[in-house]
């Protein structure tokens, strides 16, 4: 078993069996595993962040209607089938790590319609892991009552990402 196959058991296993889990507890009497993209390679990427010369406090809108501050970083640039994108990374205001919320065209259709996550791990040489087989869907996603930061629209991309978590499946979502 590979490190992606190993997370994405452990995560199961916390959303089935935590109590912190977003899940209901009858979502969890059902629940058997998130559903996946296979791993996808060429959407895992070590980059440098261009660090914005005024890293300000911003408010991201929520899906409850309440806002966010995170703290508007720097810009990531890469290619995704042929077509280079840029994406927002946000940082935490309360000395969090790095934030990366974005949509992209799969959204409503094969991942969660609200966008999707993604936290970044600095290198020892500065630059950033970057791997969407990690995107998740926010909490929100499995149960209304979580407030979840929707991503901005300098994160909005036009091409599809196939890689991390999917919709959650029709039979335990959102009961």
């Amino acid at each position: 078993m590979n490190a992606l196959e190993t997370f994405r058991r452990r995560k199961d296993d916390f959303f089935k069996h935590d109590p912190h889990s977003p899940l209901t507890p009858q979502q969890r009497e059902v629940f058997n595993g998130l559903r996946y993209y296979p791993e996808n390679t060429a959407l895992r990427f070590e980059l440098a962040i261009e660090k914005f010369k005024q890293q300000r406090a911003v408010t991201l809108q929520t899906s409850t209607g309440d806002v966010a501050e995170f703290i508007r970083w720097g810009r990531i640039r890469f290619e995704v089938d042929g077509q280079r994108v840029a994406l927002t990374v946000y940082a935490s205001t309360s000395g969090g790590g790095f934030f990366l919320p974005f949509m992209d065209t799969t959204n409503g259709s094969e991942t969660y319609a609200g966008g999707r996550y993604l936290e970044i791990d600095p290198l020892p040489d500065g630059r950033f892991v970057v791997d969407f087989n990690l995107a998740y869907n926010p909490y929100c996603a499995y149960n209304p009552y979580w407030s979840c930061p929707l991503p901005p629209k300098e994160n909005r991309l036009k091409v599809p990402i196939r890689a991390g978590e999917m919709l959650p499946g029709e039979e335990w979502a959102e009961q």
